[in-house]
């Protein structure tokens, strides 16, 4: 089992930045795969952005169009923790952020497709 716990959201201003973090810990050794997904009222959970690795620390990272140029995802490997720096905030992103972990490198785009999950955190975007 993998425990995540996400750190970080809160309130900003559009324009603004955040920065989240999500700590892995548990069987962290099986896990090859991690993301960021969101959740608004009334919408479907959606991958916001996610990154792999593979044994050497070879890493690969993806983001949803709505997001590139803006997020960028990271991981410290040492420290068993991802990240999420979000700038350029609009209030279109406010969302519930989910940290989330698999362990399959060939990552599912769908959010049915991960097995681990953080319990979130809200990330608000006033205009």
């Amino acid at each position: 089992q993998v425990q995540l716990v996400e750190s970080g959201g809160g309130l900003v201003q559009a324009g603004g930045s955040l920065k989240l973090s999500c700590t892995a810990s548990g069987r962290t050794s099986s896990t090859a795969a991690m993301g960021w997904f969101r959740q608004a009222p009334g919408k479907e959970r959606e991958l916001v952005a996610f990154i792999t690795w593979t044994a050497g620390t070879t890493y690969y990272a993806d983001y949803a169009d709505f997001v590139k140029g803006r997020f960028t995802i990271s991981r410290d490997n040492a420290k068993n923790t991802m990240y999420l720096q979000m700038n350029s905030l609009k209030p279109e992103d406010t969302a519930v952020y989910y940290c989330a972990a698999d362990t399959n490198p060939l990552v599912s785009h769908y959010y049915t497709g991960w097995a681990y999950w953080g319990q979130g955190t809200q990330v608000t975007v006033s205009s």
